[in-house]
């Protein structure tokens, strides 16, 4: 089996997703449990298996293996989005505390499964530590940005460091903003996507000046989104290969300025998907293997 994602857009070879059959289960669920889980509003269920089959879809032709997390009763509708228990470096998978109480059950289940399939684990963020797959951000192999806020403290921090400190050479802490509060699901993921390995889709209004300083040192051009469609998840951009990006329809201002710089850009329906739990298509992805190929 092989793993590693040290990287945002190299090519994917392998990936987890989970079926909203699987984890909204049905409507009745859904009405019962949107609330407790601070959803903006409850998903259709029907129209969200619709949207999933057409994201699947767009995965499945870019991807050539596709693993399934499956229906676990101990974990909730959250667990549809299966990229923020885990991370999976080149030397095996760093697990997370999730900071939703709702969504500690989460790391278990996925670690079970991904040992299963046969990934090795690397580690888990213990204790005092706090951090969430969707704070860190690989701008390459050996170099990563990790959000400081909410869902990621220091302590967080310090136990990745210790954990990747044989094959990470430069760890970058980034400072969140209270933004909307505690309870606001803000990442660093929230304000950038890596689409190639020289561009990234950013949301200006939150990001730290000495950040924005480091990646155009180091030869990235930022595409700003704009109020509105950052609101509509237009930040939130999946690389399935270098310049060949997953993102959610709508957002017609980012799309079209991603397509005028080169890139292929595949949009999915997912107003009961995506918008409502506020998850992304990096949020439903977990890559597990990316190829060192450029394209």
């Amino acid at each position: 089996m092989k793993y590693g994602s040290q990287s945002m857009v190299n090519k994917v070879d392998s990936i987890l997703i989970k079926h909203p059959r699987d984890a909204f289960i049905s409507q009745e669920h859904l009405n019962q449990n949107w609330q407790s889980y601070k959803y903006e509003g409850c998903p259709d269920f029907d129209n969200a298996v619709q949207e999933f089959t057409e994201f699947e879809r767009i995965i499945c032709q870019w991807v050539p293996v596709v693993h399934y997390l499956p229906l676990n009763q101990s974990i909730g509708i959250d667990s549809i989005y299966t990229h923020d228990t885990v991370k999976v470096t080149n030397h095996g998978a760093i697990y997370f505390p999730m900071g939703k109480t709702l969504r500690k059950p989460e790391t278990l289940a996925t670690q079970l499964y991904l040992e299963k399939i046969g990934v090795k684990t690397l580690g888990h963020i213990e204790g005092k530590g706090k951090m969430e797959g969707g704070d860190i951000v690989w701008l390459d192999e050996q170099t990563v940005a990790i959000g400081l806020g909410y869902r990621t403290n220091e302590e967080g921090i310090r136990q990745f460091r210790e954990l990747t400190k044989n094959f990470i050479k430069e760890i970058i802490v980034v400072p969140l903003p209270h933004a909307d509060g505690p309870d606001a699901c803000l990442h660093l993921m929230s304000l950038i996507s890596m689409v190639h390995q020289n561009l990234a889709v950013v949301y200006l209004k939150y990001m730290p000046v000495f950040f924005k300083n480091i990646m155009e040192n180091r030869g990235i051009s930022l595409i700003n989104v704009s109020d509105e469609e950052y609101d509509r998840l237009g930040s939130n951009v999946l690389a399935l290969a270098p310049g060949k990006c997953v993102m959610l329809q709508g957002n017609s201002e980012i799309q079209n300025k991603l397509e005028k710089a080169g890139l292929e850009i595949y949009p999915y329906p997912g107003s009961d998907l995506s918008i409502k739990g506020t998850g992304g298509p990096t949020c439903l992805t977990q890559p597990i293997f990316r190829t060192s190929e450029m394209d």
